[in-house]
C-alpha cells in the first residue's frame, strides 16, 4: 500500500532474479528539498520507450520501477542491459535515498549492498 499523499513524489525500484532469484525493493520519497532533483530524475527517463527484455536467460536481473508524482503515475520493466543512462541514474538515486532512509520494501535486508 501505498501512503504518499497527492502531492508527493515516491519511486520504487524493483530488481527481481539473479542467481538466487530474490526480490529487492527500494523505495524513495522525497521531502521537499529534493522533490525537484528526483523529478528530474524521472522525467529524464524514457517511459515511452523503455528497452525490450533479453533474449531468456537464467540469472538475469530484471528492473521494475515505479514512480508517482503529483498528476502521473508511470511504470516501466526493463532488464539489466537496459538498466543505463537516465535509467541507471534513478535507480541508483533511489537506492541510496534508501540507504540513508531505510526504507526498504519487500525482502527485509540492507538497502545499501552493491549487489
Amino acid at each position: 500500500m501505498d501512503h504518499t499523499q497527492p502531492d508527493e513524489i515516491s519511486v520504487v525500484v524493483t530488481r527481481t532474479g539473479g542467481i538466487a532469484g530474490i526480490r529487492r525493493a527500494w523505495r524513495a520519497v522525497p521531502g521537499p528539498e529534493q522533490a525537484s532533483e528526483f523529478a528530474a530524475l524521472v522525467e529524464r527517463c524514457p517511459w515511452d520507450d523503455p528497452p525490450r527484455a533479453d533474449e531468456a536467460g537464467a540469472d538475469r536481473f530484471m528492473w521494475v520501477i515505479a514512480a508517482n508524482l503529483p498528476g502521473s503515475a508511470r511504470q516501466a520493466e526493463l532488464p539489466e542491459s537496459g538498466a543505463t543512462g537516465a535509467w541507471r541514474s534513478l535507480i541508483d538515486a533511489v537506492r541510496a535515498w534508501a540507504s540513508e532512509h531505510r526504507e526498504l520494501t519487500g525482502r527485509k535486508g540492507d538497502a545499501s549492498s552493491s549487489d
